[in-house]
């Protein structure tokens, strides 16, 4: 028995038949069947059952599959705690952003890059999702560091939290839009937003999560009439009067660059908290320990 079929064995069992497993693996179809017969000869036993549509394991295969799995991550931490001795560090790095988050305040392609330079044999996967997304994505180990927007809902414990920027959430609304009567001083309560059409990122992001369980709290549901991904197409919309976006803070430039007017939300004031998020109960690959010091470093020092 030897690590590679036991790679093989798991492989089929996630992608859940012989065909994709195959085609992740860089094999034929035939070879990697005939190594998972091997393996069943060695073992004296069945370990999946071949249906017309999908591989599954056996009782015996589940049974061994947790044993399989064990041991591959063993063997990687293995060939990782040699790297980190003799100073090669190797392996893949997966990166989780949310949209409009790699920006000049946030130079992550410059870290990225530095990150690079310095360990040129370092793959890195670069991800673009929601928060909600991104954040059970560490979750399963499917992304190793995350850079999202935090929704106000408690995170799992097993996780670490790192805030890097904290934001009031603003109402945007369109130069010629008529003053409310709430408006005070360039503000408005949170409540008077119960009855405008409004503009917002999409559900799963960190700032429509915060604003909803505000509006929650005040006791109503937002009218959302518009959702983009990306905040200045939330502006541009307001801009042409089709309702009240909620974005981040922005300066007086910014407003009068999309051409909009800028209210505070108050009563209360509601603020986007933009965070790395890494697994911090189980010890990361050495390339993720190494990006995650380096990105806790230049994005800020905060820490929750």
């Amino acid at each position: 028995m030897e690590l590679r079929q036991l790679r093989y064995f798991v492989t089929v069992v996630d992608e859940g038949g012989f065909t994709r497993a195959a085609e992740r693996l860089h094999l034929t179809q035939p070879g990697l069947s005939a190594q998972i017969r091997q393996l069943e000869r060695e073992l004296g036993q069945r370990l999946l059952d071949r249906g017309a549509r999908a591989v599954t394991p056996t009782e015996v295969g589940t049974a061994v599959l947790a044993h399989a799995r064990a041991a591959l991550a063993a063997a990687d931490r293995i060939a990782e705690t040699v790297q980190e001795f003799t100073g090669l560090l190797r392996g893949h790095v997966r990166l989780g952003v949310i949209s409009g988050a790699a920006t000049e305040e946030f130079d992550v392609a410059g870290i990225l890059a530095d990150f690079h330079d310095d360990h040129p044999g370092v793959g890195i996967s670069l991800t673009e999702d929601t928060a909600e997304n991104m954040l059970a994505a560490v979750e399963r180990d499917e992304l190793d560091i995350a850079l999202i927007g935090l929704s106000g809902a408690p995170t799992g414990p097993g996780l670490g939290v790192q805030v890097v920027l904290e934001t009031p959430v603003v109402a945007a609304v369109a130069l010629d839009t008529p003053v409310d009567p709430a408006e005070s001083a360039g503000t408005i309560p949170l409540s008077a937003l119960a009855d405008r059409r409004l503009i917002c990122l999409p559900r799963g992001t960190g700032l429509r999560g915060v604003f909803e369980r505000s509006c929650a709290a005040a006791g109503f549901t937002p009218q959302v009439a518009f959702e983009a991904a990306a905040p200045p197409l939330l502006l541009r919309l307001a801009a042409r009067g089709l309702g009240t976006a909620l974005v981040p803070a922005l300066t007086d430039a910014e407003a009068a660059a999309f051409g909009v007017r800028v209210l505070g939300v108050v009563d209360p004031v509601v603020r986007g908290r933009l965070a790395l998020v890494w697994r911090a109960d189980r010890p990361g690959s050495p390339a993720a320990k190494v990006l995650l010091g380096q990105l806790r470093i230049a994005l800020g020092p905060g820490q929750q």
